[in-house]
């Protein structure tokens, strides 16, 4: 679907790794703001209800990290994942999968994904406000192309995945270009 919005403008406290610092945990606090993800790039942003849940670990995540050559062909600069959980969380979850292309973005206060109007209750799944999934074409920060999937509402009794999925999202990148 055909979208123009602005990425919100947020900072996000992210944890990279730092050899300089030693030790079992050699990693430091960085702030990254809206603008350095998506400031003169064109990407694809995907967001999910959360790390090491089921459909995001075994489904989304992993799906777009073997498809991403194919999203590099049609002029994507990089793909980024965003979830509302906290640094440490997104560092150990891509550790865990082995991500090499896919770049974690964590969201642990909900910002970002309340000013992209996508943050939903999940108290019924014991997870407090999370965002719903979707995904994103984003220009230069610009939204140009939006794949959320059906039934947006808090609490949730389903976990609709098919139109944020890597695939479809592909299929139709590749239909407009």
């Amino acid at each position: 679907m055909t979208y123009r919005k602005n990425v919100p403008l947020v900072t996000f406290r992210t944890r990279v790794r730092d050899e300089s610092i030693g030790g079992p945990n050699p990693y430091r606090w960085e702030n990254k703001t809206s603008d350095d993800y998506f400031g003169g790039k064109r990407i694809i942003l995907f967001s999910l209800p959360g790390a090491f849940t089921p459909t995001c670990s075994t489904f989304q995540l992993p799906d777009f990290e073997k498809l991403y050559d194919q999203f590099l062909e049609l002029r994507i600069d990089a793909i980024y994942c965003v979830s509302v959980n906290d640094a440490f969380v997104m560092n150990a979850w891509g550790k865990s999968l082995g991500l090499q292309k896919i770049e974690l973005i964590p969201d642990g206060s909900g910002e970002f994904t309340r000013k992209m109007g996508m943050l939903v209750a999940k108290d019924n799944l014991g997870f407090g406000m999370r965002s719903w999934r979707y995904a994103a074409l984003i220009d230069d920060g610009v939204v140009e192309q939006w794949f959320e999937e059906e039934g947006f509402c808090d609490n949730c009794e389903t976990d609709p995945y098919g139109v944020s999925s890597p695939q479809n999202v592909l299929d139709k990148l590749k239909a407009a270009a």
